[in-house]
């Protein structure tokens, strides 16, 4: 089960419940891999609606990543995600805002 106050996110994936949290480690190596703007970007890109899957997956793998996980984008390529791409997205945002908001504020944003 996710811990909100560590970051964490619960994603189920493949039937699995899977446990994401974006680390500062986790944050250098997402905002590497990003193909545009900064972690800053991403976070308005989120903010207007206006994220793209790619964006979702970066922040997936990152999350996942952050959680202990060794795998890489391609091992989610034909994984089956609870609650599909909404899902995804959700989780994504929620591990964004999570990242970077102290305990206790904005619960009403995730």
């Amino acid at each position: 089960m996710a811990n909100p106050w560590r970051g964490e996110v619960e994603l189920v994936i493949d039937g699995e419940p899977r446990c994401l949290r974006l680390t500062l480690g986790a944050l250098a190596e997402l905002e590497t891999r990003l193909e545009k703007g900064t972690l800053v970007d991403l976070v308005k890109r989120f903010e207007a609606g206006a994220f793209s899957t790619r964006d979702v997956l970066a922040l997936i793998v990152a999350g996942l990543r952050g959680g202990g996980w060794s795998g890489n984008a391609a091992d989610l390529l034909h994984a089956e995600i609870e609650g599909g791409p909404i899902a995804a997205a959700r989780a994504a945002a929620e591990m964004l805002a999570r990242a970077f908001l102290l305990p206790g504020e904005g619960d009403e944003r995730v």
